[in-house]
């Protein structure tokens, strides 16, 4: 059943503690959970700027790989000294906050998501539009760093929404089934452009395009997939049957969006991100094909 819908609520009020569950979206104009854990994901001198009252910070960095290889996941130790230094808990309700640039951005805010979701945490959120939707209401931010209370928590790292290489390559050696859909740009697909840390150029074989900026309309920052798109996405899935759906990119950035909208908003089963992607794939020597 799809899960795309919105909570409309007046106003910029906290709500009360334990009001209701988190949308995978909240809207800038809508009340705050007065319990929820706003992680913003910016750089620490955009939050000591501005941020949204009683946020805490935690930079995408911290949910990313090295500079060689940014889509790899971190292991839990270091997932866990970022979450208690912040004070989360798998029990807490979370709003992911990330700047609101772009489409591209908002991969970022998805990734997160996908994370803390992978490790245990199950009421999740992402701000939409980031803190640029939530400053434009024109609410009052605070700046400064913030000091949280640490929290102590235990994470293991559950495998149900992520690929491994080793999933890809035997869904590409065709001992296993998935539907392997590549979310960048067509020049990417079609072999014409590379990610600087990629060995080569290329995509998966047997890989669909589904580029990840077509859930937002013309050059809006605010994601706000069409009934058309959240169809189509729903139809490939259900032409496979029980495949899984595996979301790609170059480092598992753009993929989250599209792991996001199939798995979060269109209610999609079995829905999974190979977070490495092509530069992962292509830096293990890995055959590539032109999409197309």
């Amino acid at each position: 059943m799809p899960r795309l819908f919105t909570t409309v609520i007046a106003g910029l009020l906290a709500l009360p503690t334990g009001a209701f569950a988190l949308s995978p979206l909240t809207s800038a104009n809508e009340a705050l959970p007065q319990d929820a854990l706003i992680i913003d994901i910016r750089a620490p001198e955009d939050f000591a700027a501005g941020h949204i009252p009683g946020a805490v910070n935690a930079p995408y960095g911290k949910f990313r790989g090295p500079a060689e290889n940014p889509g790899r996941v971190p292991d839990a130790a270091s997932l866990e000294e970022t979450l208690e230094s912040i004070g989360a808990e798998t029990d807490k309700s979370v709003i992911v906050v990330h700047e609101g640039k772009n489409a591209t951005d908002f991969g970022a805010a998805a990734r997160v998501y996908w994370t803390l979701k992978s490790v245990g945490f199950s009421d999740l959120s992402v701000l939409n539009g980031g803190y640029t939707a939530w400053a434009e209401t024109g609410a009052a931010p605070e700046t400064g760093a913030v000091t949280p209370e640490v929290s102590d928590i235990d994470l293991t790292f559950s495998d149900d929404w992520m690929m491994t290489t080793q999933g890809v390559e035997d869904v590409v050696a065709g001992t296993s089934e998935a539907v392997l859909l590549d979310a960048r740009p067509l020049d990417f697909f079609e072999g014409r452009q590379k990610h600087d840390a990629a060995e080569k150029a290329g995509t998966l074989s047997g890989a669909l395009n589904f580029v990840h900026s077509a859930w937002f309309p013309g050059d809006s920052p605010v994601i706000e997939p069409s009934e058309t798109k959240l169809t189509e996405i729903r139809d490939i899935a259900a032409a496979e049957g029980d495949k899984p759906l595996v979301s790609f990119c170059n480092t598992g950035h753009w993929a989250a969006t599209n792991w996001f909208v199939a798995s979060e908003l269109a209610g999609i089963d079995n829905v999974k991100l190979y977070p490495e992607s092509m530069v992962g794939w292509t830096l293990l020597d890995k055959a590539v094909t032109n999409g197309g």
